[in-house]
């Protein structure tokens, strides 16, 4: 390990890499900075622009815009009280009551240092699960692959935001869009209605911008509501004595809860964050002050989100997993550049492998220097008109689409999605399992194919292997579960009504 990190420090400080790192790191950052930007729209936004670049370089620049975003959504949750993603909608509650007593400095200063710490210690995690978790997935076969997805799938559909029902419902429509295209097996065509644009498949670059660029862009640009950026001068940045002996515990708590969430498929850093906040507000010694302006409020939730996008990073690197949108959209990147992420990705490729995850370490401190002296430039952004920031972000995203694959269908393709992704967002329902099983699905169809015919068509291999038959059972116990508690829930509902009837 300390060998593969070396060797990752080498390609790492590069000066050409090093400049990679700070690109990634601070777009990253700014993306987060802007509302509704979140960190599966800045790689997808800015994925084209890697094409020309080694495949270190690629990732390094790619995974600092993945954790940057996360840096700078806690800029705009404390400044307005609007969230720049979804993880950092909770340190809104109580960052954003810090600056309207005029404590913006301390909440912002707290948020940083204590990403730094979180990102630091998850990738140290990174480091250490990583390579064991590879070891173990040299031992899986198609049949364990396609039990792995199944679980992975399921497990996403109960723990997405909303209800499980539509969940499910927009995960089986992300399944039926990886269908199109050429059979991996046969190369028959499928759903292609004879447009041999689509013969690769529906581009997963182009949907995931419309879903969550576009879609978001649309969304905010039909929001009548106004934001005030709190006005008046920031104050000194650095927590005090009081603010550090509050945050220390919620700090490293933070990190733990949210590594270990990122391991979890589905939206990670947001169950970190959450789970986070009732974590501090369950042991602090003062309850009460939590929505009021309680800094282990910030801090816990805002380590949580950073050290879960570590974790996140561990199934796909070990696995060749994605557990979230934007490790999904990072596995599209690798593949892009001729990479397959996995258990052999380390020792077919370390350079890259360990090159990525020593750019985390340079990248966490990059980041802790940029976002304290630059947040007063990261305030004016914010008080640009929307009426010039969303159509110039329009643009980027035409562009970026459009240089995918040098054409027209993939700007179509991201129209389209756009307009599908707000009407998600005005009915409620959650497009992230949309994104996520348009990337598993072939990789689940090849797996399923791959295992019939070395059985010769029993599927009695699922259940031959211990890792698939566990697995498959997991998946089969969960969904058993979560019709149960429903129909408990029924009941309770059913014994309340009668009981209120009856008084």
């Amino acid at each position: 390990m300390l060998e593969g990190l070396a060797q990752g420090f080498a390609v790492a400080l590069q000066w050409e890499n090093l400049l990679y790192a700070f690109a990634g790191v601070f777009l990253g950052t700014l993306l987060g900075v802007l509302p509704g930007i979140g960190p599966v729209a800045g790689i997808a936004l800015l994925l084209p622009a890697t094409f020309s670049l080694h495949p270190a370089s690629a990732i390094i620049m790619m995974a600092g815009i993945f954790y940057g975003t996360m840096y700078g959504g806690s800029t705009t949750s404390i400044l307005i009280n609007v969230p720049g993603e979804a993880a950092s909608v909770i340190p809104c509650i109580d960052g954003h009551q810090m600056a309207k007593r005029g404590r913006a400095g301390p909440a912002l200063g707290i948020s940083a240092i204590g990403s730094f710490i979180a990102g630091t210690l998850g990738v140290v995690g990174l480091m250490v699960a990583a390579p064991a978790l590879t070891r173990l997935a040299l031992r899986f076969g198609p049949a364990e692959y396609f039990a792995l997805i199944m679980f992975g799938l399921v497990v996403l559909a109960f723990l997405s935001s909303g209800s499980t029902l539509r969940a499910l419902a927009m995960g089986a429509f992300g399944l039926l869009l990886g269908t199109v295209g050429l059979e991996p097996m046969s190369g028959f065509a499928r759903f292609t209605f004879g447009r041999p644009e689509l013969f690769d498949g529906i581009g997963f670059i182009p949907v995931a911008m419309g879903l969550f660029g576009l879609g978001e862009i649309l969304d905010k640009a039909a929001r009548t509501e106004q934001v005030e950026v709190v006005r008046g001068r920031l104050g000194r940045l650095l927590p005090g004595r009081e603010d550090w002996r509050r945050s220390w515990k919620a700090i490293l708590r933070g990190s733990g809860i949210g590594f270990f969430c990122g391991l979890l498929p589905g939206p990670n850093a947001v169950i970190a964050s959450i789970v986070s906040y009732g974590v501090e507000k369950r042991v602090s010694r003062h309850p009460d002050e939590f929505g009021h302006g309680a800094i282990e409020g910030v801090a816990g939730p805002e380590s949580a989100n950073n050290a879960a996008a570590a974790g996140a990073l561990v199934p796909l690197l070990s696995l060749g997993i994605p557990s979230s949108p934007p490790t999904a959209v990072l596995l599209a990147g690798f593949l892009i550049h001729g990479l397959t992420p996995g258990p052999l990705l380390m020792q077919q490729r370390p350079d890259v492998f360990w090159g990525a995850l020593a750019s985390m370490y340079i990248g966490n401190a990059m980041l802790l220097v940029l976002n304290l002296p630059l947040i007063g430039l990261f305030v004016r952004i914010l008080r640009v008109p929307d009426v010039y920031l969303l159509p110039l972000i329009v643009l980027f995203t035409m562009v970026g689409a459009y240089s995918v694959g040098n054409s027209l269908a993939d700007v179509w393709v991201m129209v389209l999605f756009g307009l599908f992704g707000f009407a998600c967002r005005r009915t409620g329902f959650d497009p992230a399992p949309v994104v996520l099983a348009l990337v598993l699905g072939p990789m689940l169809e090849t797996a399923l194919g791959q295992a019939l015919i070395l059985s010769d068509g029993s599927p009695l291999i699922f259940v031959a292997s211990p890792i698939s038959a566990a697995l498959l059972g997991l998946a089969a116990l969960l969904i058993v579960w979560n019709l149960a508690g429903g129909a408990r829930f029924r009941r309770r509902l059913g014994r309340l009504a009668s009981q209120g009837g009856t008084g």
